[in-house]
């Protein structure tokens, strides 16, 4: 799966949001360690902007952007031969970056996802509010036509309950219980029962507070 599959498994912007915020919420009930976790989300990153990321400690990474004009998508596998430090140039590979509108330019500009002014991306798309569908860069792919949008963007794309489950149990070495992960999936209110379920060290008093920091409802 390139970033052209990927435009085809991502919801709309508001649905994909959502299940942002679920994953953080998620990762805040099975792991008390931040530096631990894979999934973050932050509703206040900056003035009306939210973003969510995942890190896996190793160099890979992506962050969503929801921004007033929509949602802009970056994906950075450091492996990947389009990545600015496989490139010739040391640059983005081409195509990847070229089509961003101007309303996206912040966010492919940001220092935060960028290594000295390089932006870090080996997988990009975005969508405005006005449109129906996701839109990526015509990319000329290396041979093995790998940008890492295949296994970064899981379980985020597949969007399932299931998918989230199959991560969790294999990255926390444990069991997760699918009904409670269905229960954050619906972003329904969190309980002392639904909290036990997936870690049966935490109390919801004790982790409320970190949740409603991923943007979880509080109701």
């Amino acid at each position: 799966m390139t970033v052209y599959d990927l435009a085809q498994h991502l919801p709309p912007i508001d649905q994909l949001r959502a299940r942002c915020i679920a994953l953080a919420a998620l990762d805040v009930l099975l792991s008390p360690d931040r530096d631990d976790r894979y999934h973050d989300h932050d509703p206040a990153w900056s003035p009306g902007t939210e973003v969510s990321v995942k890190r896996n400690g190793g160099g890979d990474e992506y962050s969503i952007a929801f921004t007033p004009a929509g949602a802009f998508v970056r994906g950075f596998d450091h492996e990947s031969p389009m990545s600015p430090y496989a490139t010739d140039d040391g640059q983005p590979w081409p195509g990847v970056l070229d089509r961003v509108p101007a309303v996206f330019q912040p966010c492919v500009d940001e220092p935060a996802f960028a290594d000295e002014g390089v932006p870090s991306v080996t997988v990009c798309l975005w969508r405005e509010h006005t449109d129906d569908r996701w839109h990526h860069g015509e990319i000329d792919f290396p041979g093995d036509g790998d940008d890492g949008a295949d296994w970064l963007f899981s379980p985020l794309a597949d969007g399932t309950p299931e998918a989230f489950q199959e991560f969790a149990q294999d990255y926390y070495e444990t069991s997760v219980d699918l009904a409670a992960v269905r229960h954050v999936y619906a972003l329904r209110p969190l309980t002392d029962e639904v909290v036990g379920k997936l870690n049966s060290e935490a109390t919801l008093s004790g982790v409320i507070e970190e949740v409603l920091r991923t943007g979880y409802p509080a109701r």
